[in-house]
């Protein structure tokens, strides 16, 4: 059986490379692509990111990224969002003066409220697992992985929040719609492509749900 071809949906910002090699090294093919149409062909997904969200939603309309992405979740295949590529999953941000997303987890995203601490939140932070998911199987039950950011993603629904972290407040930095909806839609606030073994495993998750879309 041939391994799950992984699209890695290259809208010209953020960690696309890093990504990339974490998906080869897992066993998976990745395909780091700006076409629509070649990223329709793969059985699962992932929206990278860093940077500013306004620009990001740009990037993606303008290569029609946000329809492939939309195809995609309607087929029933496993998407997965990183960092900003969590972020831009839900409704809308605030961030230099708001901008709508691509509206598939509900909610909205704001800054960070890191209290006393500096922001942005940069380094490893703990993350507890609210409940089971096929992304996180076999993994404890805590673990602590890499987070880079000023925003954070607050779901409308608190039954779509699959991890918390803390840092001056409590926040969602993992997603799953299975639960509510069915549809294997994933986000994770955290690169787990710089988060050692347990983010590896993460992604190894992520790609075993592409190839049972595959089979």
């Amino acid at each position: 059986m041939s391994a799950t071809r992984i699209g890695i949906v290259d809208y010209g910002m953020g960690n696309r490379r890093s990504v990339e090699k974490a998906v080869e090294h897992v066993g998976a093919r990745p395909l780091l692509s700006s076409d629509p149409d070649r990223l329709r062909e793969c059985d699962a997904l992932i929206v990278p990111g860093v940077g500013a969200f306004p620009q990001a939603m740009r990037n993606l309309r303008e290569r029609g990224l946000d329809q492939a992405i939309d195809d995609h979740v309607s087929a029933g295949r496993p998407l997965l969002g990183i960092c900003l590529g969590m972020q831009l999953l839900l409704d809308s941000s605030t961030e230099l003066g708001g901008e709508s997303g691509l509206g598939l987890v509900p909610g909205v995203v704001s800054p960070l409220d890191g209290g006393e601490h500096k922001l942005p939140h940069i380094g490893w932070n703990r993350v507890r697992w609210r409940r089971p998911s096929a992304l996180t199987e076999r993994l404890p039950q805590q673990g602590a992985y890499y987070h880079v950011h000023s925003f954070v993603a607050r779901p409308a629904h608190p039954e779509d929040v699959l991890g918390e972290s803390e840092y001056g407040e409590r926040f969602a930095t993992a997603v799953d719609l299975v639960e509510r909806t069915g549809a294997p839609v994933y986000g994770l606030q955290f690169h787990p492509e710089k988060s050692s073994a347990d983010g590896l495993a993460l992604l190894a998750n992520f790609s075993a749900l592409g190839a049972r879309v595959a089979a």
